[in-house]
């Protein structure tokens, strides 16, 4: 444990203070340079300086008190009816931004939460239903909000299936939700036939499109075929949209649509009993910053639909020849054909562990974002990715066949983590290791990532780092069998004559 650090006892001179925060950039992601496939979205260097000019205009204002600063509460309605204009909604839509993708779902699930208790107060234990590929942050909305969480499993392409989603309807479900795209594959949902189920029953159904949201519109003017998804279906009452990704806006920033005030009205919070006056909030933060807001004003001015089509044409061609380029190498495929700039590939061989790849990558400057069910590798692809597709076709040729070459390798690593989190069936043990980590990370006096290979206080008592320490390869196999095992079992089942 290091030293616990305290204010210093005077004020340091400003220009070592910059210095030294330039320093802990040093060892960061290289966004810039196209190596993140993830987390940043970048336009280029003359946007960007854009929205941190805007961004700095407005870094002390507060959009807590829209009189006090009636330009915060302009310019956010003027994103939200941008926003609502480019996802073809009613002309009674209306809508707020949030700090992020996550808040905009929670406040999702919050509002048709207590929409439900004003309409239907007989319902006391709430319930949503939604493919299994839905953004976690759905989950955290179960945990904060206690609406049950009822996942269906999807098709094979990985997009929802309305057959399956329609078996787990009762009359505690609050709300449906699809993706557009989901985001671990890219691909939509089919919208169109989860509205006609969400008609049907009368439910109401919000897209998640915080992921692609700020994409999808701009590619099919650009002449890609886009399954329709967005208010031009007849059921969709909201959607999400993250202005921070496609949207090359200030992080931050994003957006939560309704199709009329009486779906929005039951996200607003009002306190009166206060001694310190009447609160209302129309989000879930108090102190809102400004510069976010005006960023995002900034950014969609800034692009327009020129530069919105133009980027977003790049980055799909970018996309393609990354998946031709996956699709050449031998040992590893692209798991679907995605709706968006989104690159999802896994392994293909018994002699290739796609963690071992993804590790490998890592080493030689990549940033990689390592998924399950199936293991695979996400790369969200932006424009300014083109010039780099074959620098990172020629490592990924390389990790493929020194993973071929090096099996002792899936022991060690992220790759000996992540494939055992992957496999272990009994999902507490999973939660258990990740919550040590997490403490691992915020204990006191910890200024980084925490060593994975020793937590628990020095003894390494973490179950899951015990089992590849003490069993490696002989653990993995286990698993491996008992998830065939499974899977065969599921395929009888499958197959089973219905009773007569």
């Amino acid at each position: 444990m290091s030293e616990r650090i305290a204010i210093p006892a005077q004020g340091l001179d400003h220009a070592r203070i910059l210095e030294q925060l330039q320093g802990f950039r040093a060892q960061d992601a290289d966004w810039k340079a196209g190596r993140t496939w993830a987390l940043v979205y970048y336009a280029g260097e003359a946007h960007y300086d854009l929205i941190k000019q805007a961004h700095h205009l407005y870094f002390s204002e507060n959009g807590l008190n829209p009189i006090a600063f009636g330009s915060l509460k302009r310019m956010e309605t003027d994103v939200v009816s941008m926003t609502a204009s480019m996802l073809h909604a009613p002309a009674d839509a209306v809508g707020t931004m949030t700090s992020g993708g996550t808040e905009s779902l929670l406040l999702a699930v919050k509002a048709y939460r207590d929409r439900a208790r004003k309409l239907k107060p007989w319902i006391r234990k709430p319930e949503m239903v939604l493919p299994r590929t839905a953004h976690c942050a759905f989950d955290k909305a179960a945990h904060y909000f206690g609406v049950k969480a009822r996942y269906a499993p999807v098709g094979p392409d990985f997009r929802a299936d309305p057959a399956a989603m329609r078996k787990l309807i009762n009359r505690n479900t609050v709300l449906l939700v699809a993706s557009a795209p989901q985001y671990p594959q890219g691909v939509v949902d089919p919208i169109e036939d989860i509205a006609a189920l969400a008609r049907e029953k009368k439910l109401p159904l919000h897209i998640d499109a915080c992921f692609g949201g700020f994409v999808l519109p701009w590619l099919e003017k650009a002449g890609v075929a886009v399954p329709l998804w967005d208010f031009r279906v007849d059921g969709v009452t909201s959607i999400s949209a993250d202005l921070h990704k496609y949207g090359f806006a200030a992080k931050g920033a994003s957006t939560l649509t309704y199709r009329d005030m009486s779906y929005l009205k039951h996200q607003f919070f009002v306190s009166t009993d206060w001694p310190g006056g009447i609160y209302a909030s129309a989000t879930i933060p108090g102190t809102r910053p400004g510069g976010p807001i005006a960023a995002a004003w900034a950014a969609l001015h800034a692009m327009g639909e020129d530069g919105y089509v133009r980027t977003a044409r790049v980055a799909w061609e970018t996309a393609a020849r990354l998946r031709a380029g996956v699709d050449a190498i031998d040992g590893i495929r692209n798991c679907t054909t995605a709706h968006a700039p989104v690159v999802s590939y896994m392994a293909d061989a018994a002699d290739v562990d796609i963690y071992v790849v993804a590790d490998r990558m890592t080493e030689k400057g990549w940033e990689v974002s390592r998924q399950q069910y199936p293991a695979c590798v996400h790369m969200t692809v932006n424009a300014n990715q083109a010039p780099i597709v074959e620098a990172y076709l020629a490592d990924l040729t390389e990790a493929v066949a020194w993973c071929r070459a090096h099996p002792e390798a899936r022991k060690t690593g992220e790759a000996a983590m992540y494939g055992m989190m992957a496999k272990v069936p009994i999902r507490a043990f999973v939660k258990q290791s990740v919550l040590k980590v997490m403490e691992a990370m915020y204990a006191p006096g910890v200024g980084g990532m925490p060593d994975l290979g020793n937590l628990g206080g020095g003894e390494g008592d973490d179950p899951l780092l015990k089992l590849v320490d003490k069993y490696g390869d002989q653990a993995m196999e286990a698993l491996d069998k008992l998830s065939d095992a499974r899977a065969a079992l599921k395929a009888r089942l499958g197959r089973r004559s219905p009773r007569r």
